[in-house]
């Protein structure tokens, strides 16, 4: 990957503050209402929306991480199609989709269904959460940051027969972590 030379230097946690704060965003919009299970959706369906593999790898481990069955985790690919989702469900993953778009695709329809399935706070959660992975699909995406082995495994063992691949996220041997970001 000697065209990504170097790029720890840039990475997150080379800038501390800077992704201590991001932390705390996440925090602060990840656990608000709708709740967590809802705005990790939200937020891996947005990511494959953008197309950071790093941020597909995460959003979907950290959805088995807290519980979500791994059908329902590889539905989310095709949700659309798939009755594992409920209306509510449906309307915030369309939206992600569209919200993650560049350039973005959101339609007064979309903001019609969330209005039909959330109230004013849990609507602005899932465009904060949007924005914030966004945040997050650009700046892992344009540094091709290295995938932690965990998430990465995860995923390949989970997503790959969706057509996901870790791309350009895999990164020399010096560059290897284990676990996800914050893990230790």
């Amino acid at each position: 990957m000697a065209e990504y030379e170097n790029r720890q230097r840039w990475d997150l946690d080379a800038w501390p503050e800077m992704y201590g704060t991001l932390k705390e965003l996440q925090a602060l919009v990840f656990l608000s209402p709708p709740g967590i299970e809802m705005n990790m959706m939200v937020f891996t369906i947005s990511s494959l929306s953008s197309g950071c593999r790093h941020c597909q790898a995460h959003g979907a481990y950290g959805l088995n991480s807290i519980g979500m069955e791994i059908g329902k985790i590889e539905a989310i690919w095709s949700f659309e199609h798939s009755d594992l989702f409920d209306a509510r469900e449906r309307a915030a993953l369309s939206f992600a989709i569209a919200a993650g778009s560049t350039p973005s695709s959101v339609t007064p329809d979309h903001h019609a269904d969330l209005r039909t399935h959330f109230t004013d706070e849990e609507a602005r959660t899932l465009l904060a959460v949007v924005a914030v992975g966004g945040f997050m699909n650009r700046y892992n995406d344009a540094l091709a940051t290295v995938t932690d082995s965990e998430s990465a495994n995860w995923a390949k063992d989970n997503l790959s027969p969706l057509g996901w691949d870790l791309g350009k996220h895999t990164g020399a041997q010096h560059e290897q972590r284990t676990g996800p970001p914050g893990s230790g």
